[in-house]
């Protein structure tokens, strides 16, 4: 006999495969890269204003919490950008048999996460 359905829906129940993580992931650092922009913008004309404001932006961001920042930018840059090249190879019928989508999403992993280490390397 099948176990009947739950009624509700508890999210720190369910455990989703790492494909789906990956996917999740995709959205949320598409958000993030799209809510910080207008940040993003107003730094960077900060730092074209003069050579006041240029001293003054990089007093910015040499603080340690705009370091932390920029650094969550890089990895969602590069999580995105990991992220929609699987999605794109998956869109072209390439990799979706189970072990390829679970050995790309490790890939996106490894990749995103090693090249943040290397940004986070230059920007501290």
């Amino acid at each position: 006999m099948a176990r009947p359905r739950p009624k509700y829906l508890n999210l720190l129940q369910i455990r989703l495969p790492l494909p789906g993580v990956v996917s999740i992931l995709h959205r949320v650092s598409g958000a993030a890269l799209f809510l910080a922009l207008p940040f993003l913008l107003m730094l960077f004309e900060l730092s074209l204003e003069s050579a006041n404001a240029f001293a003054r932006s990089r007093e910015v961001f040499s603080h340690w919490v705009v370091k932390l920042f920029l650094i969550g930018m890089a990895w969602a840059y590069l999580h995105h950008l990991c992220a929609g090249l699987r999605h794109l190879a998956l869109d072209l019928d390439t990799g979706t048999e189970l072990a390829a989508a679970r050995a790309t999403s490790w890939a996106v992993f490894a990749v995103s996460g090693a090249l943040t280490l290397a940004a986070a390397a230059v920007i501290w």
